[in-house]
C-alpha cells in the first residue's frame, strides 16, 4: 500500500528532524542559543510509550529519543501486515 509507505517514511522524517532540532538546541549548533524545550516535538511523536518508560523509570532524552522509534516500527509491522493480506 502506497499510503502506508508514505506515512511510516514521513513519520521517519519527523522524527528525524526533531532529534536534530533536540542537538541543535541542546548544544547550541549553528549559533542557536541553549533552549531546554529544544526537545518538545519529541513528545507527541512519542505518545504513549514515553509516559510508560518514564513510569517504568526511564526517562531523560534517552526516552524522549527512542519512544518514536517504537511508535515508527509498530506502523512498519502494521503496513508489513497489511501488504501480505
Amino acid at each position: 500500500m502506497r499510503i502506508c509507505r508514505i506515512v511510516v517514511v514521513t513519520f521517519a522524517v519527523l522524527w528525524v528532524l526533531a532529534i536534530l532540532l533536540l542537538a541543535i538546541g541542546t548544544f547550541g549548533w549553528f549559533g542557536q542559543d541553549t533552549d531546554p524545550l529544544s526537545g518538545v516535538f519529541l513528545i507527541p511523536l512519542g505518545l504513549p510509550w514515553n509516559r510508560v518508560l518514564d513510569g517504568l523509570g526511564v526517562s531523560g532524552p534517552f526516552a524522549g529519543v527512542i519512544s518514536p522509534g517504537i511508535n515508527l516500527a509498530i506502523l512498519a509491522v502494521i503496513c508489513r501486515w497489511l501488504r501480505t493480506r
